[in-house]
């Protein structure tokens, strides 16, 4: 049993399909309260690893803990303090957005309240329409709020704000830290880069079997993939570039030098300065190790 209070520890999981290695001894660990995003390309293994954290799959090789058991050998018990949301919404059966919440909120022995969870997902107003009328990004609404009536522990989600507007995104992020402000740990699965950068205490790049970074968002790929990089066309009309950890000190002498050469506005042509984000960092990690 896991002793180090981890709502996730995993060490040394490798999962095989036939000759392909989809995972190759990776280890995992998520606190209390933590919201961990895994990140990585299509057939990169984040599925795969959830569902073995879930129970569904059975790994190679490799220890999992999850809330202090093994998922294949978990108690019933267990069940209840795991909420799950899946990529793709399953036949909700002629039940209205309501009766869903009530029936799958009595399967729990302490749920939130219907019309809670009906608020906190935004789908009040259309309680009482059957699920199968619903609209793709309400029934995704309606996923989230089947998994997180029963007041998890620990809350999978699986590319949850697939089919959202920007603005059903946004209330669904307030509502995930109102989760894990209540303890609540979560391990998010997401394409949406912004979202991982808003969501996440740390972030992990599952890339060819294994994980090929893992820090909080800011800090992903070191100092070094942060160093800003300065752009500008110089006097010949090439496009010119340059990392730095200094770049208002290049930004200074590449004015002066222009200001010298007679150039309109003291500056380079096209000048800027940006500084990597995490979608930038994120695909040089996965590129690296491809």
């Amino acid at each position: 049993m896991n002793q180090s209070g981890a709502a996730v520890r995993v060490r040394g999981l490798s999962k095989r399909y036939g000759d392909r290695a989809i995972l190759s001894g990776i280890d995992l660990d998520i606190a209390p309260g933590e919201t961990y995003a895994l990140l990585g390309p299509n057939g990169a293994g984040k599925s795969t690893t959830i569902e073995i954290l879930e129970g569904i799959r059975r790994p190679e090789a490799g220890t999992v803990d999850v809330l202090g058991e093994d998922p294949l050998t978990a108690s019933r018990a267990w069940r209840s303090r795991i909420g799950i949301v899946t990529q793709s919404t399953g036949d909700l059966g002629p039940y209205t957005a309501r009766e869903l919440v009530s029936h799958f909120g009595s399967l729990y022995p302490h749920p939130r309240g219907v019309d809670e969870v009906l608020d906190l997902v935004g789908l009040t107003e259309h309680a009482g329409k059957r699920a199968a009328k619903l609209s793709g990004g309400q029934q995704r609404r309606l996923d989230v709020a089947l998994g997180i009536v029963g007041r998890p522990e620990l809350l999978f989600l699986d590319e949850p704000t697939t089919g959202f507007d920007p603005e059903a995104r946004r209330q669904f992020w307030d509502m995930l830290e109102s989760l894990t402000g209540e303890g609540a740990a979560i391990l998010l699965t997401t394409h949406y880069l912004d979202e991982a950068a808003h969501l996440a205490d740390r972030v992990g790049v599952l890339s060819n079997g294994r994980i090929a970074a893992e820090a909080p968002p800011g800090e992903l790929g070191g100092a070094d993939a942060r160093v800003p990089l300065v752009r500008w066309r110089d006097a010949s009309g090439e496009l010119r570039e340059q990392r730095t950890a200094t770049p208002g000190r290049l930004v200074a002498r590449l004015c002066e030098e222009a200001s010298a050469a007679g150039l309109p506005g003291d500056e380079p042509a096209e000048l800027e300065v940006r500084r990597p984000m995490l979608e930038e960092i994120y695909l040089e990690l996965i590129g690296a190790e491809s």
